[in-house]
């Protein structure tokens, strides 16, 4: 394990040094301004054709509203409450401004991931619309770069036992073995069992689950985090003041705080950033491939949104709350200290605020991931072997309970930067496709 350990602490020091943080923000930076900062002013614009996309017409197997709602599944997870607390524990307050950062160019970068999916995908022998990087690589670029689709494919499929299972499973054992001295075992097996008789119905059941376990948690959450920074309004100012004033500046170690340099708020706010609104990653395109529309656009626009709700909205909730408690400087770290920043606030409430958003979240992400992989898998060896890639991904859930946290972590830290170099290339090549549409369709639908 100790061998293990140390490959990945050298792999995952490469994978997030500067040239990968200089690709993300970069790429999310370039296509923002080649779409003319459109994500940003169509902002209210994508909530009115979510809206509408409750029922969604066009060609597709989901509603634009549960497609959205899939994706937010995977994406609004253990890195909405335990990656934001590490991102602070290791970076300090100004960590958020940088996944602030990290989120509104991100937003950019994930309606080309959405328009690129639906505009270059393909119907399976099944009947069902499958896409996602690997197809838009395979259907939009030229032969050579078919490298780029399998090597995508293959980082993916890896890379949703990490991220989307064992990470997960891992976060849910630790916070029910806290609260409520339920062994590990027992939590990775009930976990197994549950998302066992989700995923069997494959995207068309686990869209309807998370288009109604999504908005209702993600909703309880928020205003529960609402409630507390309500209760420490007079603080709020002073939290802010925190987190744009070491963004820029080395924070001094205090209580149980260690202090942070600049560069460490950087990495680990983008990087936990990444981790929770997954812009850029090249997952989020897999579910929105499935939607019922008319134009790619129109998906577009509903999929940027997911960026600016988990991270803008949910995981500012999680950081202010963390940082307005006072609880940043208590030594504790991921979902402990999100946590103990709760139930410090919310006397006998705030932890299962906590407790059961940690839960539903992880839940939601273990099926939403499951879709990923599985379309990965399919890619690169046909439908039949779907069926064995449910199998493994139950199978796997209750070592993920069992297995050491900080390395789980350190391998999903890992694999996250491997699967977005390609999808993040692709992007960059199919921009001008990106543009054209989009301007095609604003000119007409003005």
């Amino acid at each position: 394990m100790e061998l293990m350990t140390n490959f990945f602490n050298r792999l995952n020091g490469i994978v997030w040094g500067t040239p990968m943080l200089i690709l993300i923000l970069g790429t999310g930076v370039y296509l923002m301004l080649g779409l003319k900062l459109m994500p940003l002013r169509r902002l209210f614009y994508g909530f009115q054709m979510l809206w509408r996309g409750r029922v969604g017409t066009g060609t597709g197997d989901i509603t634009p509203f549960n497609a959205l709602m899939t994706s937010l599944s995977a994406t609004i997870g253990t890195g909405n409450i335990a990656g934001v607390a590490t991102a602070i524990f290791l970076g300090g307050p100004g960590a958020l401004f940088w996944m602030w950062c990290t989120a509104l160019v991100g937003m950019a970068t994930k309606y080309a991931e959405a328009v690129c999916a639906v505009h270059y995908r393909e119907t399976d022998e099944t009947g069902n619309h499958i896409g996602g990087p690997m197809y838009y690589i395979k259907n939009g670029l030229k032969s050579h770069w078919a490298w780029l689709a399998t090597t995508f494919a293959i980082f993916g499929m890896i890379a949703g036992f990490g991220i989307g299972n064992t990470v997960q499973a891992n976060s849910v054992a630790h916070v029910l073995q806290s609260s409520f001295n339920v062994p590990f075992w027992v939590t990775g097996i009930i976990l197994a069992i549950l998302v066992g008789l989700v995923i069997i119905g494959g995207i068309r059941w686990i869209a309807e689950v998370a288009g109604k376990l999504v908005p209702f948690m993600a909703i309880t959450y928020v205003i529960g985090g609402l409630v507390v920074l309500a209760n420490h309004i007079e603080q709020l100012p002073h939290a802010f003041n925190l987190i744009f004033t070491y963004a820029f500046t080395p924070v001094a170690a205090s209580g149980g705080f260690a202090g942070a340099a600049v560069w460490a708020a950087i990495r680990f706010g983008v990087a936990r950033g990444i981790f929770s609104n997954e812009a850029g990653l090249g997952s989020a395109p897999i579910a929105h491939a499935s939607a019922r529309t008319h134009n790619p656009v129109q998906q577009g626009v509903i999929a940027m949104l997911e960026t600016f709700i988990d991270t803008i909205i949910v995981c500012s909730i999680t950081g202010l709350v963390i940082i307005v408690s006072g609880a940043w400087t208590s030594g504790e770290t991921g979902a402990k200290l999100s946590n103990l920043a709760f139930e410090q606030s919310l006397p006998h409430f705030g932890s299962y605020v906590v407790t059961f958003g940690l839960i539903v979240f992880a839940f939601t992400t273990l099926l939403g991931w499951s879709v990923y992989g599985e379309r990965c898998v399919q890619y690169l060896f046909g439908i039949k072997s779907v069926i064995w890639f449910r199998l493994l991904w139950v199978i796997v859930i209750p070592l993920g309970a069992t297995a050491e946290l900080n390395f789980v972590w350190l391998v999903a830290d890992t694999l996250n930067a491997l699967m977005a170099i390609p999808n993040l290339i692709a992007l960059l090549l199919l921009s001008p496709v990106v543009f054209k549409l989009t301007q095609t369709y604003f000119k007409v639908s003005s």
